[in-house]
């Protein structure tokens, strides 16, 4: 989900040849927009190699990935990456975006001068570089801009300059909660047209540690407040530049389950995405839940906890991370819905209420929640009541769909916790996901 500036360098290799690595558009190009890779000037029939190499932003300090994957020039001596499946290498199909999705990390330290968010191609012919071209990645327009919003702990508001009023994405991350997610998205919506207000509305403590990012915020998954969208539409319609008649919602994981019962309760929504969605309402969880094993609700509506639907042996589940056994948090909810029925029917989320419109993705292979069932349902409820869903499922996608393909997907179950689907498929998955969210705001604000 990176806005892409592509930097092309190009040299010549062969004597006889004048090979170049062309990368189209050479300018910027907004993530959703095509762009081709292709190779030309050399040899007929040649055997090609492009090592792709970048920085990766980790915990302690930047780690160089690579791909690499072995190709051959057609009979004039060309080679288009998004035509052309690799002989041999780290993908297999024909893929513009496989030697990025693909990249594994390395032991290997980086070439002087990299820095993250630049992709280094090269393409040798019998280990000899032929052509070389950069691709740098960024989130958004250099004129987006980016404020803070006082008025909510973490939120930020981006939008790019101009008179007119604009149509409005509310963003709404998962349960990493904090606000890198909504950072992030914010000004890559901003830089399509919209006016974008990311909104934080939980931030746990880090990870082995008390210190917590946005302490004004709950520390606890429970009970968060739906209603609480009713106060930042106020906001927005105080604004005279956004058009608060036009207001989309944009929800990933935890964050899709609360734009739909947001949906289902506020008629003023105009259209709904939900990314990994769910169909009901799960327990919650974090140190306000005592004892542990204790149940409460993730959302509330005017300080009435909703029904949910409760887990089953997670604290069991979640033992794995000590003794390195694999954590799918999908098993203690499919195992609460399957053992209490009459919960799930009390905490389905009436979608079919909403009347607006509504865009649901899932991965089939989804270890953090059945994300693909549930988008199915919600698509098939809606539909009784005869309202139309765009409903993206994805056979072997997993949970991880907010991304644009372009990222490495090779180290999402790396770890012991697992969010499910292969590389290739959750990369895919990214990229149709976010060409069609756009597709859909689009349409509907």
């Amino acid at each position: 989900m990176k806005r892409i500036i592509l930097l092309a360098t190009l040299w010549t290799g062969l004597a006889s040849h004048a090979q170049t690595l062309t990368i189209a558009p050479a300018g910027p190009v907004l993530t959703g927009d095509p762009v081709s890779i292709t190779l030309s000037g050399l040899p007929p029939k040649a055997d090609v190699q492009i090592v792709a190499e970048r920085l990766m932003k980790n915990d302690a300090q930047p780690v160089l990935y690579r791909a690499e994957a072995a190709y051959r020039s057609d009979a004039e001596g060309k080679l288009d990456l998004g035509q052309s499946a690799p002989s041999s290498g780290s993908y297999r199909k024909a893929d513009v975006r496989g030697l990025f999705w693909s990249m594994t990390p390395s032991k290997d330290a980086p070439a002087a001068g990299m820095v993250p968010g630049v992709v280094q191609l090269s393409a040798r012919i019998d280990g000899k570089e032929v052509a070389h071209a950069r691709m740098q990645f960024v989130n958004t327009l250099p004129d987006v801009k980016v404020e803070a919003v006082d008025a909510f702990p973490g939120a930020v508001f981006a939008a790019l300059p101009g008179s007119g009023r604009r149509p409005v994405i509310i963003v709404l991350g998962g349960s990493e909660g904090g606000s890198s997610a909504v950072r992030e998205l914010a000004p890559m919506l901003a830089a399509h047209g919209y006016a974008v207000l990311g909104l934080p509305y939980y931030s746990p403590a880090a990870w082995n540690s008390t210190e917590r990012e946005l302490p004004m915020l709950p520390r606890s998954f429970v009970d968060i407040p739906v209603d609480r969208l009713e106060q930042a539409r106020t906001w927005l319609a105080a604004r005279s530049d956004v058009d608060a008649a036009h207001i989309g919602l944009l929800g990933y994981s935890k964050g899709a389950e609360f734009a739909l019962i947001a949906a289902s309760k506020m008629p003023w929504i105009s259209a709904v995405a939900a990314i990994a969605a769910t169909d009901v309402v799960w327990q919650g969880w974090g140190p306000d839940v005592n004892p542990p094993d204790s149940r409460r609700s993730s959302f509330s509506w005017h300080g009435q906890a909703l029904p949910f639907v409760p887990n089953q042996d997670f604290l069991q589940e979640m033992a794995g991370f000590q003794t390195g056994a694999d954590v799918r948090y999908r098993r203690p909810q499919d195992k609460g819905r399957a053992a209490h029925p009459e919960a799930a029917v009390a905490a389905r989320i009436r979608v079919e209420d909403f009347k607006g419109a509504m865009l649901v993705a899932g991965g089939i292979e989804d270890q953090m929640w059945a994300s693909g069932m549930m988008a199915q349902n919600i698509a098939e409820r809606r539909a009784a009541a005869g309202r139309d869903t765009v409903a993206l499922v994805y056979t072997d996608a997993g949970h991880v769909l907010n991304g644009s393909g372009w990222s490495p997907t090779t180290q999402y179950d790396a770890g012991p916790f697992k969010t499910g689907g292969t590389p290739e498929a959750n990369a895919r998955a990214q990229a149709d996901t976010w060409r069609q969210t756009l597709a859909f705001f689009k349409r509907t604000l």
